[in-house]
């Protein structure tokens, strides 16, 4: 009993300790799952602010838009700029509602859909834009503790054979090998679970910024499918 506790004292068991003492492979396991948490994160403060500021831009465009500016005076302050969200919905379909009239457009309906289809294309374009890397979140939160558990199984397995090697079943033996396979597992559930949290949360953001998007352009799109009928019938009842 004297002799185990000896060799149980002799073991560093601390995280770093752990580590070192670790094969090379679940090294590499651990290495990797470190750098998968660290992009994590790194992709959850870049999705915080950048969701955080589209709101703030939804917000402060339709106040502008429903203050009774007129679409034209708003199309020049917005027209020159880099947009996102709702401005950039709008300025798409303003610049496809001038370029149809100056080429002298004359079916309601096909400007109707070619307005239709500009707003659609750019509110893919924006949602695309608010759901990149949110992949990355969901293949390291549905990987990682299999990556971890794999670390483990490999780092289990070098502890058998080191039992078998050195013909002892102590406890001092055994449980360095078993406690370094268990942090690759335990790295592994570090990594996944803000990854997994982390993708639902945004992704629901995703779909609100999304339907904002939907509903200013179900809304745009009757406004100007109005002022065509304005401006096309006294076109078509002077033919």
């Amino acid at each position: 009993m004297e002799q185990v506790a000896l060799e149980a004292a002799t073991h560093d068991v601390s995280l770093w300790s752990l580590f070192m003492q670790a094969g090379l492979i679940v090294k590499l396991v651990m290495i990797g799952l470190i750098g998968a948490s660290v992009w994590t994160w790194a992709i959850v403060l870049d999705k915080y602010v950048s969701f955080s500021k589209a709101r703030k831009q939804f917000d402060q465009f339709e106040q502008v838009f429903w203050s009774g500016q007129s679409l034209e005076e708003l199309y020049r302050t917005l027209g020159e700029r880099q947009n996102n969200g709702l401005a950039a919905i709008f300025v798409a379909a303003m610049r496809e509602w001038k370029k149809s009239f100056e080429r002298g457009a004359r079916s309601p309906i096909g400007l109707q859909m070619r307005i239709d289809r500009a707003m659609d294309v750019t509110m893919s374009r924006e949602g695309e834009a608010y759901e990149s890397r949110l992949g990355s979140l969901a293949t390291i939160g549905s990987a990682g503790p299999f990556i971890g558990l794999f670390g483990t199984v490999v780092g289990i397995m070098t502890s058998f054979q080191a039992i078998a090697g050195s013909k002892s079943t102590n406890l001092a033996v055994v449980a360095p090998g078993i406690a370094e396979a268990l942090l690759a597992t335990a790295i592994g559930l570090v990594a996944a679970i803000p990854a997994v949290i982390a993708y639902n949360k945004f992704m629901g953001e995703a779909g609100k910024l999304h339907s904002r998007m939907e509903g200013f352009a179900d809304e745009f799109s009757a406004i100007l499918s109005r002022q065509i009928d304005e401006k096309l019938q006294p076109r078509q009842a002077a033919q």
